[in-house]
């Protein structure tokens, strides 16, 4: 029997990716003189030219895990997940985060569930040391069914500091950083599988003491360590592990990443592929599979990023001259 895929669920990232491409073709026009962006670097985030710096800006939302979060009438953690999603964008690019800006679209208004979201904004604005400077609710019944919500922040970075991934090398150290597990991605595949198994989101997860659904919402982590890192080592790449998994490294090099020892994935991820029948290639397509940002550096550099990084850090592999393979599974 076929085992269930992203693309069954619902979300084709091949037609993502053409359809940006796309809006890309026709989006050509640019500011001329102070202000301008910066052209050819800034995968993860935007860039506009302020003289010696840039000002990067990101934009995302929580996506589907919001229905989970319906579901179980606890919106009191995605209000970090909106926030991590930006945060760590412009971390990817060497950007320190400096503001957000929240968007919330809902079918009817409920002040209590707004008071729950906030809870999340805060604790992620705090965790992320950055301002909620502003924000806009829209009530739209006929389009919007429960609620959406998204952002978009704000960093700056010198511009010769700006990593582009242009400095990876073969031999380079690639390190892994945990997630805390699906973070903000993959859950319309995930919704798929609970709800065509006969779980529920309030049953305990096979091997805890937790519902399914509170682990689903687990909140997206935010790698703010990043920072340091940045201060102490000779970085050459950052990535953030989102939409289309471990895929996202294609967006550090073109250059190919040999992963002989990856994170462990957390136990809700077996769980999911054992119950969907989904196959190793299509996990680690879809999920961060345990790992949520990965740094490139020199080898001689990597066991002080594991340091900064935190527990569960660690060298998962190295840079090679093309492909991508994950515990001898070929991704591309």
């Amino acid at each position: 029997m076929k085992g269930m895929t992203y693309s069954d669920a619902g979300v084709d990232i091949e037609l993502e990716n053409r359809s940006i491409d796309a809006m890309r073709r026709r989006l050509t026009f640019s500011r001329k003189g102070f202000g301008a962006p910066l052209t050819g670097i800034g995968h993860y985030a935007g860039l506009i030219d302020m003289g010696e710096f840039a000002i990067a800006m990101t934009t995302d939302g929580v996506g589907s895990k919001i229905l989970i979060a319906n579901a179980m009438r606890k919106w009191d953690t995605i209000g970090i997940d909106c926030i991590a999603m930006n945060v760590n964008d412009l971390l990817a690019i060497g950007a320190e985060p400096l503001a957000f800006v929240d968007y919330l679209a809902v079918e009817r208004v409920d002040p209590e569930v707004s008071e729950q979201i906030a809870v999340g904004l805060q604790k992620g604005a705090e965790i992320s040391n950055i301002s909620i400077v502003g924000g806009e609710t829209a009530s739209l019944p006929e389009m919007i069914r429960g609620l959406d919500l998204a952002g978009t922040a704000i960093g700056y970075v010198k511009k010769e500091k700006v990593i582009t991934g242009e400095k990876v090398r073969i031999g380079d150290a690639v390190v892994g950083v945990p997630s805390t597990g699906l973070h903000s991605n993959g859950y319309t595949l995930a919704r798929r599988i609970i709800e065509s198994s006969g779980y529920t989101y309030f049953d305990k997860m096979p091997g805890d003491s937790r519902s399914i659904g509170e682990i689903l919402l687990t909140p997206t982590r935010i790698y703010i360590e990043v920072l340091e890192l940045l201060q102490r080592c000779d970085v050459h790449g950052l990535a953030h592990i989102t939409g289309s998994g471990l895929l996202k490294l294609h967006r550090i090099t073109d250059l190919g990443f040999e992963i002989t020892d990856p994170i462990e994935p957390h136990p809700v991820f077996k769980f999911l592929q054992e119950l969907g029948g989904v196959d190793d290639v299509e996990m680690y397509r879809t999920f961060n599979m345990g790992m949520g940002f990965v740094v490139v550096l020199p080898e001689e550099q990597a066991d002080d990023a594991c340091r900064i990084m935190g527990p569960g850090s660690k060298v998962i592999g190295r840079i090679v001259e093309s492909g991508l393979r994950t515990g001898g599974i070929r991704l591309c």
